[in-house]
């Protein structure tokens, strides 16, 4: 749906975007992330031909953002970080206004709006003036604008900036609905929103790609070797000698009933075996998990090293 292949954009002579190259699926929901002056937002206004690129290509849905621009900006939905709001017009108007741009046929504008009003829980405040809105509300009004022309790519930076907790729940929630429907690039700051709204991530820094993958494979990827945590009723000694003779296992720390399990770095995949052996030594095994770094920890892993 999204193919960027050796984007370049230069500012003069420093390189916002450098060589960038991904790749996003139809239906996927893809996390942009990087620190400030990464290039997330110079990458954005190439995607929806709002700033030409130096070098390289790019296409959405098919069409070539530089030779086909209208073509693009038709299959695009854009929520910049600042929505583009008029705040004299009411939600109602403005919408109908954001329809007839996008060259939604006039018999199907009332529907339009009626959806993406639902769907924004714009109901209650439809025929008051944005100006009057409160900024949470006005971040409504503006994912509404990109929605309402059912677009089949949807590139919203910083979708929850100034909403509270439950609209950004609320919001969260209808982002994950739009996963088939719609193709979703989501740039943000708030880096648990990206995982419990995206499927897959991508890191940049600097201007390149760090990492692309999803949040589980970074987590592996990083870690020098996984990390179970194994709650038992009964953490004996002899079971606990028993695990550490398992092939793979680093280390058994004990901590009351908690075994803080670290595998070797090549270990291959034995949970089973962790399991079958703790049930065997009747220690009662009440839980177990792998522990997981945070994302936060993979972005400045990645940002830091990579600078």
């Amino acid at each position: 749906m999204i193919l960027v292949s050796h984007l370049t954009k230069l500012y003069g002579a420093r390189a916002a975007v450098n060589d960038l190259s991904f790749e996003v699926k139809k239906g996927e929901i893809v996390g942009f992330l990087g620190p400030n002056g990464a290039g997330k937002s110079t990458t954005m206004k190439v995607l929806t031909g709002f700033m030409p690129a130096t070098d390289g290509k790019v296409s959405v849905g098919g069409f070539d953002v530089f030779q086909n621009p209208i073509d693009v900006k038709r299959n695009i939905g854009f929520l910049p970080e600042t929505p583009p709001v008029y705040p004299e017009m009411s939600v109602k108007d403005y919408l109908e206004f954001a329809a007839q741009l996008h060259q939604v046929s006039s018999e199907l504008i009332p529907r339009a709006i009626g959806s993406v009003v639902e769907k924004t829980g714009l109901g209650d405040v439809r025929n008051r003036l944005i100006g009057n809105l409160s900024k949470g509300y006005r971040q409504r009004v503006g994912l509404a604008q990109a929605l309402v022309h059912n677009p089949q790519v949807l590139i919203l930076d910083e979708p929850t900036v100034g909403l509270d907790p439950k609209q950004i729940i609320d919001i969260r929630e209808l982002i994950k609905s739009l996963a088939g429907d719609h193709t979703v690039i989501l740039s943000s700051h708030i880096l648990p929103e990206v995982t419990a709204t995206c499927q897959r991530i991508i890191v940049i820094n600097q201007g390149r790609i760090v990492a692309e993958d999803t949040i589980e494979r970074l987590t592996t990827r990083l870690k020098k070797g996984l990390i179970y945590s194994l709650i038992v009723k009964n953490p004996s000694p002899e079971g606990i000698s028993a695990l550490k003779k398992i092939e793979g296992i680093s280390t058994v720390v004990a901590s009351g009933n908690k075994l803080v399990i670290e595998m070797k770095p090549s270990a291959k995949e034995i949970r089973d075996q962790i399991v079958e052996l703790a049930v065997s030594k009747n220690m009662g095994v009440l839980e177990f998990s792998a522990e997981k770094v945070s994302l936060e920890e993979i972005f400045l892993q990645l940002t830091t090293v990579e600078s």
